[in-house]
């Protein structure tokens, strides 16, 4: 079996303080669960004018949003991914303070989200939905989160 070889790299351009390492080793984790064993991941956390931009230039929506992913190429017969996500600390504050969380574990979240759509998941019907909640739920629980999904996003997805 070979051995797991991932680089995920993560691009700062915003002011909030976050724990990097708790992201990269959750999407390691779910890299790993998916058996993509070779994987190149890069995390861009942003502010919500800069997420915004990249959301009208690239899905033509004019609005700020929680997460964006960009699958760049996946070969699953050689296990291999490469792949963006651009998450937003400035969403993930103020989803935090209206549903009693913290920005992190919004933010963790966020990540998880966009790494799931990344490994194949998506939540355009009920019944994916359901299933991308439970993934969600179980990646966030491996750090002791509990997560209360209230809120709706502009997008129409509920975190």
């Amino acid at each position: 079996m070979p051995q797991d070889t991932h680089k995920i790299e993560i691009a700062d351009e915003q002011s909030l303080a976050f724990d990097g390492t708790r992201l990269v080793s959750t999407v390691s984790q779910i890299l790993s669960d998916h058996d993509l064993n070779q994987s190149e991941i890069s995390i861009a956390v942003v502010d919500d004018p800069a997420i915004r931009v990249i959301n009208k230039q690239y899905l033509d929506h004019d609005y700020a949003t929680d997460v964006i992913s960009f699958v760049l190429d996946f070969d699953e017969a050689k296990s291999r991914l490469t792949g963006q996500l651009v998450v937003s600390t400035d969403t993930a504050s103020s989803m935090a303070n209206q549903i009693g969380s913290t920005m992190e574990d919004e933010l963790l979240l966020y990540v998880i989200h966009g790494m799931l759509h990344l490994v194949g998941f998506d939540d355009k019907d009920p019944t994916s939905a359901t299933e991308m909640r439970e993934q969600e739920r179980h990646y966030l629980a491996l750090h002791g989160v509990e997560h209360r999904w209230q809120a709706t996003s502009p997008d129409g997805d509920s975190h």
